[in-house]
C-alpha cells in the first residue's frame, strides 16, 4: 500500500516536471524563426528621431560583445554552434554598440538565417534606430553573392510575419513557415544597403 501511494506521488511529480519542461520546449519552439519586425528599408540606419543617418559595417561577433542581459536570444550558444556565424551590426567607427545580431549557417547553396535580434534600445515605439533589421536581411543577401550562392537566404518566419517579409523583401514561400530571398530581390536588399 505504502509503495503504490510513493508510485502515484512520484508519477505525479514526474507529470508535473514533465509538464513544466514540455512547457519550456514550447516556449522555445514558438521563439524559433526570425520575430523581427522591418520597420523601414533605409540606406543605413536610420535615428527614429531625428532622420540622421548613420553608415554600418557588419561584423562578426567575438563572445565578448554580447552582453546576456540586453538579448532576448542565447547568442553565447549560437556562437558556440560550429555550424553557424553571428555577426554584429554597428554605426561605423562604434564597435562597442551592437545595434543587431544575426546568426547564419552555410546551407551549401544558399545562406540560412536563423536568428535576427534588436537590442531593447532598438525595440518598440522608443526605438532609438531605423532600418537595423533590414540592414541584416541584406547583409546575409551580400554574403550569399559573396560565397557564389546568387543572393538565395532562406530563414524560417513567424506565421504572423510571412505576409510582412512577402511585402517588404519580396520573399517567397517555399512550404509552412520556410521562407526564400531569390537573387532579383536580395539585389534590390543590397543596393538599398550597400549602394555606396
Amino acid at each position: 500500500m505504502k509503495i503504490g501511494k510513493i508510485l502515484r506521488s512520484t508519477k505525479h511529480i514526474y507529470q508535473s516536471k514533465f509538464s513544466y519542461k514540455a512547457d519550456k520546449i514550447l516556449d522555445l519552439y514558438s521563439m524559433r524563426g526570425i520575430n523581427e519586425k522591418i520597420d523601414k528599408l533605409t540606406n543605413s540606419i536610420e535615428n527614429a528621431y531625428t532622420g540622421e543617418r548613420f553608415l554600418t559595417d557588419v561584423l562578426v561577433v567575438l563572445i565578448d560583445d554580447i552582453v546576456e542581459q540586453e538579448w532576448l536570444f542565447d547568442w553565447k550558444a549560437e556562437l558556440d554552434n560550429p555550424n553557424r556565424k553571428v555577426f554584429k551590426l554597428i554605426t561605423r567607427g562604434n564597435e562597442n554598440i551592437i545595434q543587431g545580431l544575426m546568426s547564419i549557417n552555410n546551407g551549401g547553396d544558399h545562406i540560412f538565417l536563423y536568428l535576427i535580434e534588436s537590442p531593447k534600445f532598438n525595440k518598440g515605439k522608443s526605438k532609438q534606430y531605423l532600418g537595423v533589421v533590414g540592414n541584416l536581411f541584406a547583409y546575409a543577401c551580400k554574403y550569399s553573392f559573396e560565397l557564389g550562392y546568387d543572393g538565395f537566404v532562406a530563414f524560417d518566419s513567424k506565421s504572423s510575419l510571412k505576409q510582412h517579409y512577402i511585402e517588404i523583401l519580396g520573399a517567397k514561400i517555399l512550404f509552412g513557415n520556410r521562407m526564400l530571398i531569390e537573387t532579383r530581390e536580395a539585389l534590390k536588399l543590397i543596393n538599398q544597403y550597400y549602394n555606396e
